[in-house]
C-alpha cells in the first residue's frame, strides 16, 4: 500500500468519527490550533525563510514570491483565522426543513459534512491552516497537498496544527499533508476517485491539470481576471481610490483587477489622474489607442484583455457605451469579481442584473471578496463555477444534507 493509500484510508477513517463529533470539540481544537500557530511562529518564521530563499534563487516572479512570504503579522493572521472559524455557529445538525407526510412519516432534512475534501494548492502558505480550520469547522478530514515552492512552510504548519488538534482529541488523520514531491504525485492525488470534494486553488497549468485529470467531483477556484469599469457618470475622486486599491492593495491576489474599461465621454476627464496615481503606486500601464491618445502608456495587445498579471501591471480599454463594457467582461472575465463605478442609478441595476460573475460592485473596490470579509469566517477559495457552489467557499459550502425518516411501521402500498 503506498503512503497515498494510507493517508486517504486514515482520512475516510477520520471522517466519520468527525460526523459524529460535537462542536465543542471541534472548536476547541481550532482554538489549540491558534495557539499552537503562535507558539510555534518562530518555527514557521524559519521554515518559510528556507522557501523564500529558494524561491529568490530560482528567480521566480516577484508575484510569486510575495505570496509565499509569511511574517509575524501573517503567521498571527492565521491564528486569528482558526479562531474566527472557531467562533461561527456550528453548521452540522440543525434541521434545514421538517414536514410530515400524508402517511405519517416525519421527515426531517439536516446537514452533514461531505466526508474527504481534498486541495491541491500553490504558493501561499497561509491555504495550509485555512484549509485545516475550515474543513475541522464543517467535520470533514482534510488531504493537503501544498506548493514544492513552500514545503517547508506547509510542513510546519501541517506539524503545529496536526499536533494541536490530536491532543484536543480528533482522530489521527482529520488533516494531513501529502508531502511526496514532483508532479507525478500530485497527478497521483489528483487521479484518486475518493475523495468526496477537490479544490485546486492556483494557476492556469494547475486546472489544465485538473481538468484533464481529476476523477473526483471539483470546485474550480480562484482564476481572477476581474474588471474595473469607470462608467460616464463616475465621480472622479471614487475612480481614482476604488481603481488603486483593486489594483494594489495586494495585486497578486484573484480579486485585484486585470483591466480598466473606461467610457469615452469621461476618457480625457479620468483617465489622466487615475494613471498618475497608478503609476505613483508602480503600476504598468497599457492601453489600447484611445487610452494611449490622451496619456502616453505601452500598447495593448489582444492577449492582454485575457491575462492575470497577478502583478503591478494593468491593461486599460476604452468602451464606447455600458454595452460595450457588458460585452467585454461577458467575453474576457473569468467570472470572478467585476466592478462599476457610477452615480446613475440605472447603469448600476443593469450592471448588477448582466454581469455574470461570483461577485458584483457597485462603488466597491473588487478586494473585498474574500470569505473573512464576507462574514464567513475564512474560505477555500473564491468558486468561479455555479455547482455545487459559487463564490467564496465557506463551511456551509463544505456540507451536504440528508434527510432523516422516522416511521411507525408504515409500508408504501
Amino acid at each position: 500500500m503506498s503512503s497515498l493509500d494510507e493517508l486517504c484510508l486514515a482520512a475516510r477513517d477520520a471522517a466519520r468519527l468527525l460526523a459524529c463529533s460535537s462542536s465543542r470539540q471541534r472548536d476547541g481544537a481550532l482554538s489549540a490550533g491558534a495557539a499552537a500557530l503562535r507558539r510555534d511562529a518562530w518555527k514557521i518564521l524559519e521554515a518559510n525563510r528556507r522557501d523564500v530563499a529558494a524561491a529568490e534563487a530560482a528567480r521566480l516572479s516577484a508575484a510569486m514570491i510575495e505570496r509565499l512570504t509569511l511574517n509575524d503579522r501573517r503567521v498571527e493572521d492565521m491564528a486569528r483565522g482558526l479562531e474566527a472559524v472557531a467562533a461561527l455557529p456550528d453548521p452540522l445538525g440543525g434541521g434545514t426543513e421538517a414536514f410530515r407526510t400524508p402517511d405519517g412519516l416525519e421527515i426531517q432534512k439536516i446537514r452533514v459534512p461531505l466526508g474527504v475534501v481534498a486541495m491541491i494548492y500553490e504558493s501561499r502558505p497561509n491555504v495550509t491552516a485555512d484549509a485545516a480550520a475550515m474543513c475541522v469547522k464543517s467535520g470533514n478530514a482534510a488531504v493537503l497537498r501544498g506548493g514544492s515552492e513552500a514545503a517547508h512552510s506547509n510542513r510546519q504548519i501541517a506539524e503545529s496544527l496536526t499536533g494541536a488538534f490530536g491532543a484536543a482529541g480528533l482522530p489521527a488523520g482529520s488533516v494531513s499533508l501529502y508531502v511526496e514531491p514532483g508532479r507525478e504525485a500530485a497527478r497521483a492525488l489528483l487521479a484518486r476517485s475518493d475523495f468526496d470534494l477537490l479544490i485546486p486553488r492556483g494557476g492556469k497549468n494547475l486546472k489544465e491539470e485538473v481538468r484533464n485529470l481529476a476523477r473526483s467531483p471539483y470546485v474550480m477556484t480562484g482564476m481572477g481576471l476581474c474588471h474595473l469599469y469607470l462608467d460616464a457618470s463616475a465621480d472622479c475622486r471614487m475612480a481614482v481610490d476604488i481603481a488603486v486599491n483593486a489594483k494594489t492593495q495586494r495585486p497578486s491576489t484573484c480579486n485585484s483587477i486585470e483591466t480598466l474599461l473606461i467610457h469615452k465621454d469621461v476618457l480625457t476627464r479620468l483617465l489622466p489622474p487615475v494613471a498618475s496615481a497608478l503609476r505613483e503606486r508602480g503600476v504598468r500601464l497599457l492601453g489600447d489607442e484611445r487610452a494611449r491618445s490622451v496619456v502616453p502608456m505601452d500598447q495593448a495587445t489582444e492577449e492582454d484583455w485575457e491575462t492575470e498579471y497577478l502583478d503591478l501591471v494593468l491593461s486599460i480599454k476604452t468602451v464606447d457605451s455600458l454595452d460595450d463594457a457588458l460585452d467585454h467582461i461577458s467575453r474576457y472575465g473569468s467570472g470572478h469579481s467585476e466592478a462599476i463605478v457610477t452615480e446613475s442609478y440605472e447603469a448600476s441595476q443593469r450592471f448588477l442584473r448582466q454581469v455574470d460573475a461570483a461577485a458584483v460592485y457597485v462603488n466597491a473596490s473588487t478586494r473585498f471578496t474574500d470569505g473573512g470579509v464576507f462574514g464567513l469566517g475564512g474560505e477555500m477559495g473564491i468558486s468561479t463555477q455555479k455547482l455545487h457552489a459559487r463564490g467564496p467557499l465557506g463551511i456551509l459550502q463544505l456540507t451536504s444534507t440528508k434527510y432523516i425518516v422516522r416511521g411507525e411501521g408504515q409500508v408504501r402500498s
